[in-house]
């Protein structure tokens, strides 16, 4: 508002000093004599400075129709110009133009037209890095990858867009199963851009589905690195990759790196349950009986499973039955009220003849949980106990047609494994099974879901029994075949697991 007040004053202020010069030239007497060619003219102070002014715009005329001339003159040497700037201007317009209609068609999934716009605004623009960009996701769009990876390739020679040139065609050979390729390029784009979030997943999933452990291991670290992964999640991964690299250095046969490995998998994360069981063999081997209790005891009381049982029998293979539930207590006593340990303590008892005592172990959970393994448990006990075969074939009858339990789901895609691995046979996931129940329409059952043959022992098979005789449990990749012979007493447990 003020400064508004003095501008207006000061406006005021000029015209008034002007309207007075004006006024006093007029009452002036006298002007200014100016000879030309023998001619004499005498100006009053009025027109003598009308004249310098028309003689001032004169000047300043001449001036741009010289400057004109000499722009003229570099424009047609090839010499920047105002006349060459104002030519580019009115190109780079045309050629924004034609960009922002190719980013417009390419969003609304008009692969063709974006292509043309793409070519139209290099035309005018000669800007590679922005219209190659634009071609090679139209070309993408249009289904033409041919002409997209030449454009990725064109992409390779600029140093600001090597990386998006290696990530494209990273893409492509994914997209075609070339995985060898695509693994090669993720390094590359990696080494270009650690911190990109995206590059680090798909080197990261090929490393492992290539069985890399070490290099997938590093990729995690960098994912840590750049805060890209929270720190707990980093340490169940990297102890699955350790353990993956642990049971890869055991297939090679160089045990004592495979037994470092091993452990040290099992303490970034104790509740992995393979990494404890190849832990636990680790320490077996050393002669180290306590550690591997220790080792399995901790994972039990995380999540109880058979594996670990199988893997704590094997501390001390030639015990008797009852020296075994005795040692299992350590167990057992862990987690009492959990259906595996109700299993486990049911099958000890029966190995030990303890028919009565393994009834009570298994409790409710033939009315709970009727799962094939508690079910089979059941006509074993029955068989132990001298009951009809009538009704130890009802159990198993009853087994037939019963929920798998607990196995190794992966959480992504739902597939049902057989046994752990660090990936997803199906999706590739990393990481991501889990010892659960299965979907209904699942039928795999995993070897550990069967009763334990260490605990059970070898058993005797009729040559002569009749179809009537057997009931059989055929999962995907297994059979479980009871026997109901007449010679099968009960002192030898009654239940013959095949």
């Amino acid at each position: 508002m003020l400064w508004s007040l003095v501008k207006i004053l000061a406006f005021l202020v000029v015209i008034v000093a002007v309207t007075m010069g004006l006024g006093m030239l007029l009452e002036t007497s006298g002007g200014v004599r100016v000879s030309v060619a023998n001619t004499e003219f005498t100006l009053s102070p009025l027109m003598t400075i009308l004249g310098l002014v028309v003689l001032l715009a004169a000047f300043w005329v001449t001036l741009k129709l010289l400057g004109l001339l000499s722009a003229t003159f570099h424009f047609l040497n090839g010499d920047e110009t105002a006349i060459s700037r104002y030519f580019t201007r009115n190109r780079e317009r045309k050629g924004f133009e034609a960009l922002a209609d190719g980013l417009m068609a390419l969003a609304s999934g008009e692969g063709r037209t974006a292509m043309a716009k793409a070519a139209k605004a290099e035309k005018y623009l000669a800007r590679p890095e922005l219209t190659n960009l634009l071609a090679a996701q139209a070309a993408e769009t249009a289904g033409d990858t041919k002409k997209a990876q030449e454009v990725y390739k064109r992409l390779l020679t600029d140093e600001r867009t090597r990386f998006v040139g290696v990530r494209g065609i990273m893409k492509q050979k994914l997209a075609e199963g070339d995985t060898d390729t695509a693994l090669k390029l993720a390094e590359k784009a990696f080494a270009l851009k650690p911190k990109h979030v995206e590059t680090q997943d798909v080197l990261l999933k090929l490393q492992a589905e290539t069985e890399d452990w070490a290099g997938a291991r590093k990729t995690l670290n960098a994912k840590l690195k750049h805060g890209n992964l929270p720190r707990d999640v980093h340490r169940r991964r990297d102890a699955v990759l350790a353990l993956s690299e642990a049971k890869e250095v055991m297939a090679e046969g160089s045990s004592i790196e495979a037994r470092e490995t091993a452990i040290e998998a099992n303490r970034l994360s104790p509740d992995l349950i393979p990494a404890a069981v190849l832990a636990a063999h680790g320490y077996i081997e050393q002669g180290k009986p306590k550690y591997a209790a220790r080792v399995l005891k901790k994972a039990w009381a995380a999540q109880p499973h058979p594996d670990l049982a199988a893997a704590f029998a094997e501390i001390e293979p030639n015990e008797t039955p009852q020296a075994r539930i005795k040692r299992f207590s350590v167990l057992t006593r862990a987690m009492p009220d959990h259906a595996e340990t109700k299993m486990l303590l049911a099958e000890l008892n029966i190995a030990a003849e303890h028919f009565p005592e393994a009834r009570r172990a298994i409790g409710n959970l033939p009315d709970t949980m009727p799962t094939a393994r508690v079910l089979t448990i059941m006509a074993a006990i029955e068989r132990g106990e001298g009951s009809d075969d009538a009704v130890v074939r009802g159990w198993l009858t009853r087994a037939l047609s019963a929920p798998r339990g607990p196995q190794w789901v992966c959480e992504s895609c739902h597939t049902v494994h057989p046994a752990w691995s660090p990936t997803c046979a199906n999706c590739g996931s990393l990481d991501t099974l889990s010892w659960t129940d299965a979907p209904e329409t699942s039928v795999s059952m995993p070897a550990g879901t069967a009763m334990l043959p260490l605990i059970v022992g070898a058993l005797e098979v009729k040559p002569d029994a009749t179809e009537a005789e057997e009931a059989e449990i055929v999962p995907d990749h297994e059979v479980i075949v009871v026997e109901l012979s007449d010679e099968a007493s009960t002192e030898e447990g009654g239940a013959k697991v095949n």
